[in-house]
């Protein structure tokens, strides 16, 4: 019939190689025990203004996370150096950040939208976080939370960019997100946000991504567990992940 393709009986693949291509294994996607620990979420916020509503935001989801049974750990990011000026991973806020990270099973970066976009302060967090250090992946396997504010009319600008970088750090970023207009209105005097759509929504965003890294966090390395780095070598994968001079 027009349109139908079948396969023929010859399913030999001389492009594989067989030492690594391996079938699905159900019995690890059902980790036999599962983790009795509260699910360890780590919040990132994109502004340091004194009244920030990127961060009253997530303070608000941190409450949230913390009555659905989550330990929560903020990190502040007064202090951090941006990138490339003259500082390394040694940096105590750099340090700080990394063994946060690689404590946690779960983020939520919470950003303002500024001129289109996610701040300058929240792409700096996330681009001292590297895709590989040593032989950890600070940030594959672990579930994402995304949330902006803005301070006009609704917009999905800052949300987006963070899903791409997310997915770019290989974490599973949940389907809901947080993104809140006039933000100005929406907080009272003493910084709590004010009931509302938008904070309903805060309250599933967080419901989800508390479900998904339980869901998730057992089975976390076999999701990501990839042929194509199977092939690779410890050495050539580190090489490829942290190329110098970029």
């Amino acid at each position: 019939m027009i349109g139908e393709i079948e396969l023929s009986d010859d399913l030999t693949m001389p492009q594989l190689d067989e030492q690594h291509f391996r079938s699905i294994d159900r019995e690890r996607l059902r980790p036999p025990a599962l983790s009795a620990h509260p699910p360890r979420i780590l919040i990132l916020y994109g502004s340091l203004r004194a009244r920030s509503f990127s961060r009253l935001s997530a303070e608000e989801a941190g409450r949230i996370l913390t009555r659905l049974g989550a330990e929560v750990r903020f990190f502040h990011p007064s202090g951090l150096p941006l990138v490339d000026d003259g500082v390394d991973a040694s940096h105590p806020k750099v340090r700080e950040l990394r063994d946060l990270v690689v404590w946690s099973e779960g983020m939520v970066w919470s950003s303002p939208e500024r001129h289109g976009a996610m701040t300058g302060l929240m792409k700096t967090q996330i681009d001292w976080i590297p895709l590989s250090e040593g032989a950890v992946r600070p940030t594959q396997g672990k579930t994402l939370a995304v949330m902006q504010v803005s301070g006009g009319s609704q917009s999905f600008n800052a949300v987006n960019q963070m899903r791409l970088l997310g997915r770019w750090m290989r974490m599973l970023t949940i389907p809901n997100q947080s993104s809140v207009a006039k933000a100005f209105l929406e907080f009272d005097e003493a910084g709590r946000m004010k009931p509302s759509a938008y904070y309903d929504r805060i309250v599933d965003v967080m419901e989800e991504l508390v479900k998904f890294t339980l869901l998730t966090r057992d089975s976390a390395d076999y999701l990501v567990d990839r042929y194509s780095e199977r092939r690779e070598s410890a050495a050539q994968l580190s090489a490829r992940v942290n190329q110098s001079g970029l």
